[in-house]
């Protein structure tokens, strides 16, 4: 029921120029005056059509509770523009564009909307935190989050080290479904063959920064994030050291929040979207950007 979503940025801004290509459910929905418009972002590996895999989508619930998501690619993802960082910050780097291209497309797509709540995945949580720790010129009003924590095994950032030296990277699927997803009563009989279409590559620069720059910085950027979060970490997540005391460690580190509502999600792997709570999840995910909408009226 999505429709394919494209926009080429204005402007004079970071983003001047950029074309971003992804998906939205705008076509089902009519964005009333103090709702909130939702802009999802994707973690590595995986294209937008990650919000809108059937039977699992956040498109779909939206459109359902009559709210306005539009999931993008990000930068070197799809159709969407290239992005290089010279200083080895590409992460950064994506939330600069992405947050100066949403002041736009809120203001062509959002309607009567209250403001923009973000919803974001592994490493489009880092960049949406990011995003949300700086000052924008768009009313930002919620931060969403799931997929991203405190530290990672330390085999992870050294198979992360070890690819190829190559700047885009093709996951292998039998390795990523071992990674993405939690033991086989997690989800249904359709996974994980129902995720490939949002398979995609990967640029290395992101998963040697997820584990090193990312890290190293969390706290900080935690600490200026002074709207609502909400945040959702699968108890089976083999990306992250991932337990009730490395949780309550990332709750800690939004010491200026106007709210925190973490927590550990069970029966899932590190994608919960694909899991069987995938409603529950996504469903609180947009009961928070409602709630985030009505506290900003």
């Amino acid at each position: 029921m999505s429709s394919p979503f494209t926009h080429t940025v204005g402007g004079s801004g970071a983003a001047a120029g950029f074309t971003f290509t992804g998906h939205s459910n705008l076509g089902e929905v009519t964005i009333g005056a103090g709702d909130p418009l939702v802009i999802a972002l994707h973690g590595g590996t995986y294209s937008s059509q990650y919000f809108d895999i059937p039977n699992h989508s956040l498109l779909d619930n939206g459109a359902k509770q009559g709210i306005g998501v539009i999931a993008i690619d990000r930068p070197n993802y799809l159709g969407s523009s290239p992005l290089t960082s010279a200083d080895g910050e590409l992460i950064a780097d994506n939330a600069k564009v992405i947050g100066d291209a949403i002041g736009e497309i809120f203001a062509e797509y959002g309607g009567d909307a209250a403001g923009v709540v973000l919803v974001a995945h592994s490493i489009g949580g880092a960049i949406a935190t990011i995003i949300a720790a700086t000052p924008q010129s768009w009313p930002l009003l919620g931060l969403a989050t799931s997929g991203c924590l405190v530290q990672v095994p330390s085999e992870s950032a050294e198979a992360w080290a070890g690819l190829p030296p190559i700047p885009m990277i093709d996951l292998p699927v039998p390795l990523k479904d071992q990674l993405m997803f939690g033991p086989p009563d997690t989800y249904d009989d359709a996974m994980p063959a129902a995720s490939y279409p949002s398979n995609t590559l990967v640029p290395k620069a992101e998963l040697l920064e997820i584990t090193g720059v990312w890290i190293e910085r969390r706290a900080e950027t935690c600490a200026a994030v002074k709207l609502p979060v909400h945040h959702r970490q699968a108890e089976f997540d083999h990306l992250w050291v991932t337990n009730q005391g490395e949780v309550d460690a990332y709750k800690a580190g939004f010491t200026s929040a106007a709210s925190t509502d973490i927590r550990l999600q069970s029966g899932t792997g590190h994608c919960i979207d694909f899991h069987l709570p995938s409603d529950e999840f996504q469903n609180s995910q947009l009961a928070f950007a409602k709630a985030s909408a009505k506290a900003a009226a």
